[in-house]
């Protein structure tokens, strides 16, 4: 079985890393890449390291019959261009944060659009593959985690599930690499503004806040509320997460270790590092994997969590091809 894919959204970083694995997918062959600004342009014109000669399409896909499409398109297109007919002929993995989010409030709050398709709303599942893999296997439209949202969720999952933190002081600190701004042109994304430079942005209002409360929120079963700080640092690629959170109960290090082997030991992509050897960015750069370790402060009582992944592989692109995985039954890790 080799399933036609397409990729609307492909000349940016997330298509590009999209192009990158799904070209060495033994089960896909890559049939449609979509832009709004390179019709007409040669893959490999854009990306000369690429090997892939496709040209660029339009957005229009009347005539053009896929087995899957990932949208690697900006917040707020996709809420409008997916719809019941599209969906009837092929699966949608939606990299966008249009279908994440089940209260449409918060589109409003955090995007500022008010979301058209209530409907396909409530039916799109959300794509952490370590935490819905039943629900992703059934589904046609499926609304691709956020970067700093799956290394947050995936660190904090098994102890907020578990309740053996304080649900009420969580606070996520959390460092990402610029392609994480996406490749448009953008002052503050210069390199003479960003090199050199460390910097927190977003502070208190970050779009990734209400997805994250909203999965650790069900992971609860309770209404959660965290601290969430994002910090923009001058390399290419990466998230670094430093959570705290007060602990609950009396644990110590080897309790917690089996409470996160027992959601994880299984998970092929998350890798509990051992002792004191904590996650960095260059560990996971390039892969899909999801490094995680924790310390508890004997002293403060407090659980210090660090996970790190590489924002446009497990954060994005790579996550959408192991959420494609599992919507056509293939190995899970086939491709990486």
């Amino acid at each position: 079985m080799e399933l036609k894919v397409g990729i609307l959204g492909a000349s940016g970083y997330v298509g590009n890393e999209l192009v990158k694995i799904l070209s060495k997918h033994p089960k896909t062959k890559l049939t449609y890449i979509g832009s709004k600004n390179n019709v007409g342009q040669s893959y490999n014109a854009l990306y000369p390291h690429s090997n892939l000669s496709l040209q660029f399409a339009s957005e229009d896909l009347s005539e053009v019959e896929l087995d899957v499409l990932f949208m690697a398109t900006p917040h707020e297109f996709s809420a409008s261009f997916i719809n019941d007919a599209l969906l009837k002929r092929m699966k949608i993995i939606d990299l966008s944060a249009d279908f994440r989010l089940k209260n449409l409030r918060n589109y409003e709050l955090y995007y500022h659009f008010s979301h058209p398709n209530e409907k396909l709303v409530k039916e799109a599942v959300y794509g952490l593959s370590e935490l819905y893999c039943e629900e992703i296997k059934k589904a046609r439209l499926v609304a691709n985690a956020g970067c700093y949202t799956t290394c947050s969720i995936l660190s904090l999952y098994p102890v907020v599930k578990e309740k053996v933190i304080d649900l009420s002081s969580i606070i996520i600190d959390a460092k990402s690499g610029v392609s994480g701004a996406g490749r448009g042109a953008k002052i503050e994304n210069l390199f003479c503004e960003v090199n050199e430079n460390f910097k927190a942005y977003a502070i208190a209002s970050h779009r990734h806040t209400p997805e994250i409360e909203e999965q650790l929120s069900l992971a609860a079963n309770e209404e959660l509320k965290i601290q969430f700080t994002p910090h923009l640092v001058p390399m290419q690629r990466g998230i670094l997460a430093s959570i705290y959170a007060n602990l609950a109960c009396d644990l110590d290090e080897g309790e917690l270790r089996k409470i996160y082997e027992k959601y994880y030991q299984n998970k092929p992509f998350i890798r509990l590092l051992s002792g004191k050897i904590y996650p960095q960015t260059h560990f996971v750069s390039h892969s899909n994997f999801m490094d995680i370790n924790f310390c508890i402060d004997k002293r403060t009582k407090r659980l210090i969590i660090i996970g790190a992944l590489d924002n446009l592989v497990k954060g994005a692109a790579g996550q959408a091809v192991q959420n494609m995985n599992l919507m056509f039954d293939f190995d899970e890790n086939l491709g990486f």
